[in-house]
């Protein structure tokens, strides 16, 4: 159940970026851990917001397992990630 201020009402989200993966037919793949991500309102806004990053070709979010898979042209500066998940109401922690 939702509990705290995030834009969904969720508790606040943290994630840590992993090492990016190259898949040489969808581009660079990077996976980020996301605590605090507890439904689908909360998934939903994670995904519309990083889908807004330039080069970002999929969001892929697994909320069971609290992650979040970002696939893009090209490595994605961190910035940018962390604007996009602020906005959605959550923190990005590396």
């Amino acid at each position: 159940m939702c509990t705290s201020g995030s834009s969904c009402g969720c508790a606040t989200a943290t994630a840590d970026n992993a090492p990016a993966t190259v898949d040489t037919v969808g581009g660079v793949q990077v996976t980020y851990t996301v605590s605090g991500m507890t439904c689908t309102g909360c998934a939903s806004n994670v995904r519309r917001e990083l889908s807004t990053v330039e080069g970002v070709t999929s969001v892929e979010i697994d909320v069971a397992a609290s992650g979040v898979t970002v696939t893009s042209h090209t490595p994605l500066a961190i910035a940018n990630v962390r604007a996009a998940v602020e906005k959605a109401g959550y923190q990005l922690v590396s």
